[in-house]
């Protein structure tokens, strides 16, 4: 498949002579044929020579169908994939059609990164499911067609299709999707702020002084040069810049069930920029750990952009920098910084908390962290046993640890989000929204 300007992927096929020799082997029933050539040795007296001239016999079989089996070419094709969204299976096909070949049995090797589902059948095509289970760009192997040939004694494997790079993304078309039920909703009113006047950022007009207006708007060389209060009238700018920081150090590595913190992270960003992108918001992003490794400034239609700049993003296993991740985006204009890191405690967020106020002077910031279900479970879950209250002590220390690192973080101006791994961008799209709202931006 290759992708649409969506996120999506459409479907090609591979076809054509690209087949290769890989292996000839005896099949089982020339297996079958050597162990009853051998019975009847033992409870026959027939001798050796017969023996003997019966194997050679089922080997020269054996040779002539490896032969034929070898030249028999087969015609057939695959599903190409270019792009794969995380975890969101994908109909996968391998045809082959081989002449006087006595049967056939198709498989599509597939790397660890991916699953196929099923991955082998006996016949002229294999149907099934291709999943991406970890972001990246990955090779996936040519598929692999074993003819057997017309007498049956022996088989050979030929190739369909070669190589291939298949990449897999955070789930964009999902975001979309999302994008699009807000829209269907009047939700998307919410954060695209349409002329709306007030105490803004953008100048809009000078107008006659009103009672109720703030003493901030008064513009006192209008009001000396006509001779009567003025006030100036702004608007609240409606492109505004969201920067996605993601924390890709040793805390970002740790599993939410079968996928890590750092891959809810990605498919979070992915959310909150399609949402910024519909919102009419210029979106870019940057990613740090002990440095910052990579650095996007923000875009309009930028949600497809920043989405291919970090989907290959792996956790290291070194201490995060914050200060170097915020110099990076604190000295551009104001804007709203959603950094997506893990909170565990005080101490482990001792440089976050150190470096969040200097940030939140100049933006607006939003701390976006996934909450761990095992940690949950292990707190509302009534225990059996002594290690479970263990288990229940501990994960009660580390929340009410969380919280108070939390707290911290709100009482420095910051907006802190957190919710379970499948709701975490549905949460930073609402606080998002809800920033807009109040003008927060």
């Amino acid at each position: 498949m290759t992708p649409d300007p969506s996120g999506s992927t459409l479907p090609e096929h591979a076809s054509g002579p690209q087949r290769s020799f890989r292996g000839a082997r005896p099949t089982r029933w020339a297996a079958i044929a050597i162990g009853l050539v051998a019975v009847l040795t033992v409870t026959l007296p027939i001798g050796v020579l017969v023996p003997c001239l019966a194997v050679a016999v089922v080997a020269g079989a054996v040779l002539v169908d490896i032969v034929v089996a070898r030249r028999l070419r087969p015609d057939g094709e695959r599903t190409r994939l270019s792009t794969l969204a995380l975890r969101v299976p994908v109909p996968y096909s391998v045809t082959a059609s081989i002449a006087l070949a006595r049967s056939t049995r198709i498989r599509q090797p597939v790397p660890a990164e991916l699953t196929l589902e099923p991955d082998e059948r006996t016949g002229s095509e294999l149907v099934g499911e291709l999943t991406g289970r970890h972001r990246g760009v990955h090779q996936l192997p040519p598929a692999v067609v074993r003819t057997t040939g017309p007498i049956g004694l022996g088989s050979c494997d030929h190739q369909i299709g070669g190589g291939e790079t298949v990449s897999v993304f955070p789930d964009l078309p999902k975001a979309r999707r999302l994008a699009a039920a807000r829209r269907r909703g009047r939700a998307s009113e919410e954060g695209r702020i349409r002329s709306r006047l007030g105490i803004g950022t953008e100048f809009e007009t000078i107008r006659d002084y009103a009672p109720d207006d703030d003493i901030r708007q008064v513009n006192w060389v209008a009001t000396s040069r006509v001779g009567r209060p003025m006030s100036n009238q702004y608007r609240v700018e409606e492109n505004r810049d969201l920067m996605c920081v993601v924390d890709t150090g040793r805390l970002m590595a740790s599993p939410i069930g079968p996928v890590t913190r750092l891959d809810v992270a990605l498919d979070a960003v992915a959310t909150l920029a399609v949402a910024a992108e519909e919102a009419g918001d210029r979106v870019g992003a940057v990613s740090f750990a002990g440095a910052v490794t990579r650095q996007l400034a923000p875009r309009r239609r930028g949600a497809q952009t920043v989405v291919r700049s970090l989907f290959d993003l792996e956790p290291t296993g070194v201490e995060s920098d914050y200060d170097r991740a915020f110099l990076a985006v604190g000295r551009r204009k104001r804007a709203l910084v959603a950094l997506f890191t893990d909170l565990v405690d005080e101490s482990a967020s001792r440089s976050l908390l150190a470096a969040c106020p200097v940030l939140a002077r100049r933006h607006a910031v939003l701390i976006a962290t996934c909450r761990d279900p095992d940690l949950v479970t292990a707190v509302t879950d009534r225990p059996h046993e002594m290690r479970d209250v263990l288990r229940s002590a501990v994960a009660i220390d580390i929340l009410e640890s969380r919280n108070r690192t939390s707290v911290l973080l709100r009482s420095m101006g910051a907006t802190v989000v957190e919710a379970p791994p499948e709701r975490l961008g549905a949460a930073c799209v609402h606080a998002y929204l809800r920033l807009k709202q109040r003008a927060r931006l």
